[in-house]
């Protein structure tokens, strides 16, 4: 700030500044504005003595001018006394003394301008001590705090009430005066007021009084209220709050209790707002920091009880506790400190300050004031009130009274509600702060309830507006928040009310299952940890529960029942959580817990099906054991337990039928359990394995014959259940989607879901989903209407294209609503006609069934490609898949049986003298009437059985059209009908073999039953390997059905003439037309039947016998379970018998400590097998071994696993498929043209050959062959190793032990055999011999050898040598072996004895061809077999060193590569040389082949290619023995060998098979020369099959 005294001023004052000076001071007072003046003077006045103090100026000069500028202001001497002020204090901090002088000099001057009084004011002590103004500083100290204390601390003393007692008293009087006429709180104010003045009384007391008088008149409060107000308007606002407070402060010590009238009073003042609640709120106890920690020790206690629960204490242990917890009690019995601001909530209740209250509550913790009684209580009082209005108009029930509530008499409480809107505003968030502690008032529990149902009722019909539904909705939503936080808290709190629990169901109900599994969830996971409370009653509740459930057996089922009613009442989810917990670990409690569910309230049921959902859903439990091949036993307990208590009592299914659709949808399928079971015991309709035939015949009845000797269990009682179940599913339309996942889900297992598991419990996942499909369908097809079924399920098309649902399962599905259709359409047909006669009933029935399958055939045309369609027509796969068995036949003998047993019963009940005759009564009328509906069903099911059977007489002419073949017909036949039947289901097993049966009785056009059979029995590997364990006992009962019919035939010639003698299925010359008409010869005759029989008999011991050697669990398992079913009628012949046993027997050694489930089937088996012996028979009683000459034609070759080889003559005569009839004349032209056009025709005859999916292989022989020959001897010797699919069960019956000992090697006499046995040679030896036949057979490579046909004679001389042969053989190969020591060579293919065999002549060859077919046991099929080997081999050139397995060295392997590589270039030289030849030939021969039609040659090309070269066709040929290759060998070397070796020739092959070194006799080279000629016929024709096959190779 500037100076405003300039220095020139000071050094001129006399001369001018005095004048200045005083005219600044002038101006400055005279400024308007008194702020800015008054500063400006304090600092002239200050510059001023400011200068006197450094000296610049004299004390007496500025005293002068200051006495004339003092009177410029009033206040001018406080400016002045100020201004020494600050510079005494200035000039006090300075060390220059003088300074200090020139200050004291000033101011004693200026005395006289400046009062002492001021001065003293505001000078320091020891300042005024040196001015002279008081005599010692510190007696002016001393005295300055004494006046101070008296002025301020000192309390003046008023004895009021001994000076004024006459004015209290009066006050007193006045308040307590009558008050109920006219007398207002105005006037008694006036009074008081006067008696204030008049007797001086001190306005707090009197306020204090006019409290205390309140509070002992509380009815007044319309006088007092307005009194207290207006007396306040005379006081600070403070006041009466600090009253309140002191009062309240005067009951604060221990022993203090605060009066009730006081809370009120209080209560009533806030509520008035003539306080605040925070004003007041500080004088209250405990504070807010105590409250909280009070709220914490009370969880950490209830952790601790619940720990000293859980915890295990040991006996003696425990009296110890007991007495600690005595004492702690009585510790706290000692009473709490009062807690006022409870006391005050409470008051504020009572009288409905609502607002006020909820400010208190807030502060503190959650449910901390509404866990005292008193308060809920109050608070519950106030709800009551407030939803007095509402409750009244929508929840009071029918007939009852109710005590109607009177409102407050205080206009300031809550408003009462009149609507359900009005709820939300207040009641609500009442009930959120009473939370659990609604328990406290039952009766409003109720009311609340009632309420809710009202809501809900009004909620759920529909016609509001969109604004109200809107509101509405968000009503509801508060609706399930109080139900979450109050009222399932509160019924666990309440003590086992069973009304309480049934009043919240009848709300409960109303909400859909979802939101109320979503609030048991809460409760249970959540609710129970919020509170002290409620954690203490959850541990005494699974304390209780343990004791319980350890009590608890089948005797006493009663009584704890009764207990866990009890229990369950309050606390139901913690009681089943913990019951299922032990349900799961322990089964044998799922019963009696069962039964002791019976005491539950309904709410209970349904909390219960949630906790069984939500223990199933459990993310941490396994669903598999730890083998990963089993489903844990938990999951398999509770599905159990699910299943009894659905059944069993009410309980909603929707939840946990959803939570299955909803796994299905997520891939997962152990959950399908739960459903198998749930249906199982609801609807009684069970899916075994196990079945009977008995119960399985009972099963193609009617639904009452189903019932009675159908089933497992006695199904009765299911009617209530299963409906239960049918509503659930209808009700939430899961029905079908349920069907459909499961349809899905069957390849889902497989191929998404199996991806990691166990193949074992991917197989038992399949079995599930399949098995609980079959089952869930058949409870719909038995349980739904018409209409609804019909309404619900697609037709088929759809079902299969846009659901992709397997075909089998969509027809499953559909099969029930063509029957219901048809029936309907027939009903509706008899209706309009009234004709009885049994011809116009058949007519209604097949217009019925056209006019609803017409529709069907359309649709399944999309299904297949179209060219399925050229074999059997859309009919027939229609027809085929909508009957079932109960349209095929009817059990009459299951009829009888049921009938019987009633007889049997009512006889019992007749003989029982105990029975009251009342009940017997009963008993006897239900039998009769159960005999009657029995019977009443069997006359039913036949009539419907004659008019099906008609049907199909009339539809049977277009069923198959076989458009290609016959053979391609039954393939498509199989494929698409009888395989993903048979194994679909137990019935349906039986239906596919009874409709194969009806096929072939009802004479169907193109159907040829023989192939069918043959396709059927020829290979069953591929079939049973790709089973799971269910479907292999089912494709067990197909085949077991099947064998039954094959059986009933060959038993006896009369049934056999009589059902296959001359129907169509059994002609042996397949035609390419329709035309099935044949003279008697076409048929099979009776004992070439049996002879194919036998054929069957040994193909299934051959893939039996492969199966359970291959090593494979599935493939041993299934087998065995095949093996098992078809045990009645196989194995009949008893050498078959004995091969499989000693397999079997080796299956239980080899098992018996690796797979235990594996050796258990086995043992099985093997017992029931061993009981069977007596009833086998020998090969020669089954059938005739040894055939009349003629008869003699070649069996058919076995083609190992994939070869399903059909009877002999039906592969010669397939010629007869491209001939037609060839006439007598045609035999001549035939034998001048030579063997080739046998070896045509049977190369090309061959049929084709399916693939593996079970329909077994073709019905060929020659296929063989062309692989054989362009094989060379390594690619054979892989082939072993791959294949090995064991030697055939017949060598088994000999080579004892499964051991693999050759059986027919060929010798002519014992001499012979023993003569070689001595020229074997030792290892040594054998090395050179190899050596040299390496360079013999370079040598004669470039010479080709054709096989010699010889005479008739000669090969029927061979074959009855040839029995005898092998026996003999089999005794020297085994003496041979025990001398080489265990030089054993292992045989792999089918059973073969490779002696150079004579040809049969071309006539024969001829003749065999028009034969009757035969089927030549495999006993003596070798010799034709070798007369084909030979053919092959000669014709081949195969020049390959083929050492015998023992030589294994390096050396050998090299030498061996080279040959095999010039043996190969030279072969494709000669080969392309001779391909003129052949193209050649094909002109030639295309004269005898003219009648074959062309769609036919091009199928031949396509077999001759690619059948002939699949991979399965190759495996157990009769080249396939390292015994042949040798031959080739020696062939070669013979040449220079003496005729004389002819003789023994045929011994010494055979065993030098085994050691390696062959001789060929002259007798061959000349066949081989001879042979040779006739190359340009048969060697060369047969070269360009082996090509085309190697091509393909």
């Amino acid at each position: 700030m500037a100076a405003l005294l300039p220095a020139e001023w000071i050094k001129n004052w006399e001369k001018g500044g005095k004048s200045e000076f005083v005219q600044l001071c002038r101006a400055l007072s005279e400024n308007k504005n008194h702020d800015v003046g008054f500063r400006d003077i304090q600092q002239a006045l200050y510059e001023l003595a400011y200068h006197v103090v450094r000296g610049n100026l004299k004390h007496d000069q500025a005293s002068n001018v200051l006495g004339d500028v003092i009177e410029f202001r009033e206040d001018m001497p406080s400016i002045l006394a100020d201004v020494f002020c600050i510079l005494d204090i200035e000039t006090s901090c300075l060390e220059e003394k003088n300074k200090r002088d020139h200050f004291t000099q000033l101011v004693l001057a200026c005395l006289y301008l400046v009062s002492d009084t001021v001065l003293k004011e505001r000078l320091d002590p020891e300042t005024l001590e040196s001015l002279g103004l008081i005599k010692q500083s510190q007696q002016f100290n001393q005295k300055s705090v004494k006046i101070k204390t008296k002025l301020f601390y000192k309390q003046q003393k008023f004895n009021l009430l001994r000076e004024e007692n006459e004015g209290y008293a009066k006050l007193i009087a006045e308040l307590g005066q009558d008050l109920s006429g006219n007398i207002t709180s105005d006037l008694i104010l006036e009074n008081i007021k006067s008696l204030i003045g008049c007797f001086n009384l001190d306005p707090n007391r009197v306020l204090d009084i006019i409290l205390e008088v309140y509070e002992c008149r509380p009815e007044y409060d319309d006088f007092f209220v307005p009194l207290i107000e207006s007396y306040m308007y005379m006081c600070e606002p403070q006041t009466l709050c600090h009253i309140l407070g002191f009062k309240f402060k005067f009951y604060q010590d221990p022993s203090g209790e605060t009066p009730s009238s006081l809370y009120r009073v209080a209560a009533v003042l806030l509520q008035h707002n003539l306080i605040d609640l925070e004003d007041l709120y500080v004088h209250l106890l405990p504070g807010d920091n105590a409250i909280i920690e009070e709220h914490k020790r009370e969880i950490v206690e209830a952790k601790q009880i619940v720990r000293k629960l859980t915890m295990v204490v040991l006996s003696s242990e425990k009296t110890e506790e007991k007495e600690k917890e005595k004492e702690k009690e009585e510790e706290k019995t000692e009473k709490p400190p009062d807690n006022q601001k409870l006391g005050l909530l409470e008051a504020l209740l009572k009288i409905g300050d609502w607002h006020h209250a909820q400010s208190i509550m807030d502060q503190m913790p959650p449910f901390y004031s509404t866990s005292h009684k008193p308060i809920a209580i109050a608070l519950c009082r106030l709800v009551h009130v407030t939803i007095e209005p509402l409750y009244r108009r929508v929840g009071v029930p029918k007939g009852a009274k109710g005590s109607p509530i009177s409102s407050l008499p205080n206009k300031r409480a809550p408003k009462q509600a009149e609507s359900f809107e009005e709820l939300r505003k207040e009641v609500f968030n009442m009930l959120c702060y009473l939370g659990p502690h609604l328990s406290h008032d039952p009766i409003l529990f109720a009311k609340v309830v009632r309420l809710g149902k009202a809501f809900m009722k009004e909620f759920q019909s529909d016609g509001s507006k969109q604004e109200d539904k809107e509101k509405m909705e968000t009503l509801f939503s508060c609706l399930l928040s109080i139900t979450d936080q109050v009222l399932l808290p509160s019924l666990s709190l309440m003590d086992c009310n069973a009304c309480m629990s049934e009043e919240l169901w009848g709300m409960f109900k109303t909400f859909p299952y979802q939101y109320r599994y979503r609030l048991y969830g809460q409760w249970k996971n959540e609710t129970y940890n919020s509170h002290p409370l409620l954690v203490k009653v959850k541990a005494q509740t699974i304390d209780r529960a343990k004791y319980i459930m350890k009590r608890l057996t089948k005797e006493n089922v009663k009584p704890s029942g009764r207990q866990i009613g009890k229990l369950s009442h309050s606390n139901p989810t913690i009681l089943f959580d913990y019951i299922l917990s032990q349900i799961q670990k322990y089964d044998n409690l799922i019963t009696p817990v069962v039964d002791s569910l019976k005491y539950l309230t309904s709410l209970n049921y349904d909390v219960l099906a949630y906790c069984i959902i939500e223990a199933l859903a459990n993310p941490e439990k396994e669903r598999m054991k730890h083998d990963d091949t089993t489903i844990s036993s938990w999951l398999q307990s509770l599905a159990s337990f699910c299943g009894a208590v659905f059944r069993k009592y009410p309980i909603e299914l929707a939840g946990l039928l959803q939570y299955v659709a909803n796994q299905l949808k997520a891939g997962k399928s152990f959950d399908l359990l739960i459903l198998k079971e749930v249906v199982q015991k609801m609807a009684g309709i069970e899916i075994t394995e196990e079945m009977t035939m008995e119960q399985l015949e009972a099963m193609t009845g009617g639904e009452q014959l189903k019932a009675e000797g159908g089933y497992f269990g006695q199904i009765r009682n299911t009617k209530k259940s299963s409906q239960r179940l049918k509503d659930a599913l209808l009700d939430h339309d899961l029905a079908l989607p349920l069907c459909l996942l499961m349809a899905q889900q069957r390849n889902g297992v497989v191929f998404q879901e199996g991806g990691e598991k166990h193949l074992k419990l991917v197989g038992k996942l399949y079995d599930q989903c399949h098995d609980t499909l079959v089952q869930f369908g058949g409870f719909l097809a038995s349980n739904l209407s018409t209409e609804d079924y019909i309404k619900r399920v697609p037709s088929i098309d759809v079902l299969c294209n846009e659901f992709h649902t397997p075909h089998d399962a969509a027809f499953f599905l559909s099969r029930p609503m063509y029957a219901h259709h048809i029936s309907s359409k027939y009903d509706e047909l008899k209706k309009a006609e009234k004709g009885n006669k049994q011809q116009h009933k058949v007519h209604k029935y097949i217009t019925s069934c056209e006019l609803v399958m017409a529709p069907v055939h359309e649709a399944v045309i999309s299904l297949h490609l179209p060219k399925v369609w050229d074999d059997i027509s859309p009919q027939f796969y229609a027809t085929f898949w909508s009957l079932t068995m109960y349209d095929l036949a009817v059990p009459h003998s299951s009829y009888d049986r049921e009938v019987n047993k009633l007889k049997v019963q009512m006889k019992a009940i007749d003989d029982n003298q105990e029975m009251p005759p009342n009940k017997k009564k009963k008993e006897k009328e239900r039998c009769t009437a159960l005999q009657d509906k029995l019977l009443e069903e069997e006359k039913k099911q036949l009539e419907h059985v004659q008019r099906v059977l008609q049907r199909l007489k009339l539809e049977k002419d277009n069923w198959l059209l076989a458009k290609s073949t016959k053979n391609e017909t039954i393939t498509k036949f199989l494929q698409l009908c009888i395989f993903p039947r048979c194994i679909f289901s137990a019935i349906d097993a039986v239906y596919c073999a009874h409709f194969v049966e009806l096929v072939h009785q009802q004479k169907t056009p193109n159907f040829s039953t023989l192939l069918c059979y043959d396709r059927v029995f020829s290979d069953i590997i591929y079939t049973v390997a790709s089973c799971t364990e269910n479907e292999a006992s089912r494709y067990g009962r197909f085949l077991c059905c099947m064998l039954e019919t094959v059986t009933r035939w060959h038993s006896d010639r009369v049934i056999y003439e009589k059902e296959c003698g001359n129907y169509p299925g059994f002609l042996t010359i397949l035609r390419a037309t329709g035309f099935d008409g044949g003279n008697k010869a076409d048929q099979l005759d009776y004992e070439n039947f049996r002879h194919v029989v036998h054929k069957w008999h040994y193909k299934l011991t051959k893939a039996s016998v492969h199966c359970l050697e291959t090593g494979e669990y599935t493939h041993i398992r299934n087998i065995l379970i095949v093996l098992t079913k078809i045990l009645p009628w196989y194995p009949k012949v008893l050498n078959l018998g004995q091969a499989l046993e000693r397999r079997v027997h080796k299956i239980c050694q080899e098992e018996k400590e690796k797979r235990p489930d594996l050796y258990a089937l086995a043992m099985g088996y093997s017992g029931q097998l061993k009981s069977r012996k007596p009833f086998m028979i020998p090969e020669n009683e089954f059938h005739h071994k040894d055939p009349p000459a003629r008869n003699a034609v070649p069996a058919t070759v076995q083609n190992g696993p994939g070869g399903a080889g059909m009877p002999t003559s039906l592969t010669i005569n397939t010629v007869r498929l491209e001939e037609g009839t060839t006439e007598e004349t045609d035999k001549l032209k035939e034998k001048s043209q030579g063997v080739v056009k046998v070896i045509n025709k049977t190369v090309n005859a061959t049929p084709k050959v399916t693939t593996s999916n079970g329909n077994s292989a073709s019905n060929s022989k020659i296929i063989k062959e062309k692989d054989d020959k362009e094989k060379s001897g390594k690619e054979k010797d892989k082939e072993k190793k791959d294949k090995t699919p064991a030697a055939t069960p017949e060598m088994k019956a000999l080579g004892k032990d499964g051991k693999d000992k050759p059986k027919e090697e060929r010798a002519n006499k014992d001499e012979k055999a023993r003569e070689i046995k001595e020229k074997t040679p030792k290892s040594d030896k054998e090395k050179e011999k190899v050596k040299k036949e390496e360079k013999a057979s370079k040598e004669e490579k470039s010479k080709t050898v054709v096989t010699i046909i010889e005479s008739k004679s000669t090969a029927e001389k061979e074959r009855e040598k040839e029995p005898s042969r092998e026996r003999d053989l089999a005794k020297e190969m085994k003496s041979k072996e025990n001398a080489k020591g265990g030089e054993k060579v292992p045989v792999a293919g089918s059973l073969k004895s490779p002696v150079p065999r004579s040809e049969t002549s071309e006539s024969e060859r001829e003749q065999k061809r028009r034969k009757v077919d035969t089927h030549s046991s495999p006993s003596h099929s070798s010799t034709v077999k070798d007369n084909l080997n030979e053919l092959k081999d000669s014709s081949a050139k195969h020049y390959i060193n083929h050492t015998t397995p023992t030589l294994s060295k390096s050396k050998e392997r090299e030498v061996e590569k080279k040959d095999l590589d010039k043996s190969r270039e030279r072969s494709r030289e000669r080969e392309k040389k001779d391909e003129k030849d052949r193209k050649d030939r094909k002109r030639d021969h295309s004269n005898s082949d003219r009648e074959v039609p062309q769609d036919s040659t091009k199928r031949r090309k396509e077999e001759n290619g690619t059948t002939g070269s699949s991979k399965h066709s190759k495996s157990e040929s009769p080249s396939d023995s390292p015994r042949l290759n040798e031959k080739e060998k020696e062939k070669n070397k013979s040449k220079s060998s003496g005729k004389e070796k002819g003789d023994s020739i045929k011994a010494e092959k055979m065993e030098k098979s085994s050691s390696g070194s062959k001789k060929e006799s002259r007798h061959d080279k000349e066949k081989a020369e001879k042979k040779e000629k006739r190359d340009s016929t048969g060697g060369k024709e047969e070269k360009k099959h082996h090509k085309s096959s190697d091509k393909h190779r």
